[in-house]
């Protein structure tokens, strides 16, 4: 951090504080009696001029109090997935031992802006905590970061809203949008060539895992096993499984690639960036539906790759690796496919298929 920037978060105040509407004719009022007290000399208008500015300092003092020893955390689901709203769940803590917080917001911030939704706890006893939700929606997959949260409030007489800013960082990972796919065909049917492999009893050695229910004990390799701490059996391949490979295009120009990183896209530079969103949303649908019928399923992307696998260990690498799947230029050449597998290569729709592998079966997204 540069030294301008640690100084400015010095200066900057703890507290933010911002009139509401009846905090303003207060406060225009309280002005308008202590001019005519100064002017008149009226015991009476000093009277009420007291009785206003006690009101607005004992409105900072009980927020304040209210503020204070307040903990906050955020709890986002399993899985997120663009353009489908998910439930946040929020959990607020009271460390006061002796006082109860009132009317208390609380806001998730990117950056220095509060997100769409914001969550009212009405009372938060003490020493005591209370939990809610607020629904939000990521538009794109990627990666995004919740630089922290707003607490405030307007307790006691909602003249002021009181509010400060905490640094806590949340990464949040945001899944391709989900799209409807062919279902692909059992892995037990043996049609054409295509040879996967699925984990058995019956062919070549495979390599080594943990132990799971249902294994069998006279598949434990017992000198890894010992070497590790941890009971490995030995995995199989099986002839009768399947494989495939889904290779996914995820090259756009240079002036769009800039584009996205400066934020300046064009109805034009939209629409084909749309186009390989949805590439990749097929892309990781086709993988989950694969997965789910028992293929080995193998990635393919221009400067990515995911290794063959199966399960659903397998299906939430592959759905990571297509959430961060960067742009790259035509330049980028794709991973070899594999010979004798199944394969779907994804590209986007109206896109010549220059520089992309050969697969037996291609969509357009």
């Amino acid at each position: 951090m540069s030294f301008w920037s640690r100084l400015r978060r010095r200066l900057r105040p703890p507290r933010r504080l911002s009139f509401t509407r009846e905090g303003r004719i207060v406060t225009v009022l309280a002005v308008g009696v202590g001019f005519a007290a100064i002017n008149t000399g009226n015991n009476l208008l000093y009277l009420l001029l007291g009785w206003l500015l006690s009101f607005i300092i004992a409105s900072g003092v009980l927020s304040e109090m209210t503020l204070r020893m307040l903990s906050v955390e955020r709890r986002p689901p399993p899985r997120i997935f663009a353009s489908e709203p998910f439930l946040m769940e929020v959990v607020i803590k009271n460390g006061k031992p002796k006082r109860a917080s009132y009317s208390i917001e609380v806001e998730d911030l990117q950056g220095k802006t509060p997100i769409d939704k914001r969550c009212y706890f009405l009372k938060i006893p003490e020493g005591k905590s209370q939990r809610t939700s607020y629904r939000h929606t990521f538009v794109r997959r990627g990666l995004y970061t919740l630089t922290g949260y707003r607490l405030a409030t307007k307790f006691p007489f909602a003249l002021f809203r009181k509010s400060r800013d905490v640094e806590a960082p949340l990464p949040i990972l945001v899944y391709p949008a989900r799209v409807a796919v062919p279902r692909p065909p059992p892995r037990a049917l043996t049609k054409g060539d295509a040879i996967a492999e699925r984990l058995g009893r019956r062919g070549e050695f495979f390599g080594l895992r943990e132990l799971r229910a249902g294994d069998d004990r006279r598949d434990v390799h017992w000198k890894s096993s010992a070497r590790s701490g941890r009971l490995l059996v030995r995995e199989y391949e099986d002839e009768l499984a399947r494989r495939v490979a889904i290779a996914v295009d995820n090259a756009l120009p240079q002036d769009v690639r800039d584009a996205v990183t400066d934020g300046a896209l064009t109805p034009a530079h939209e629409a084909q960036v749309s186009a390989v969103e949805r590439a990749i949303s097929i892309a990781a649908s086709l993988a989950a539906a694969y997965l789910e019928v028992g293929w080995t399923v193998e990635l393919v992307a221009r400067g990515t790759s995911v290794a063959p696998g199966t399960g659903r260990m397998h299906e939430a690498k592959i759905a990571r690796a297509l959430a961060l799947l960067p742009y790259v230029g035509d330049d980028i050449e794709f991973i070899a496919l594999p010979k004798r597998v199944e394969s779907v290569l994804v590209q986007p729709r109206g896109v010549a298929a220059q520089g992309r592998p050969t697969a037996q079966t291609v969509m357009d997204a």
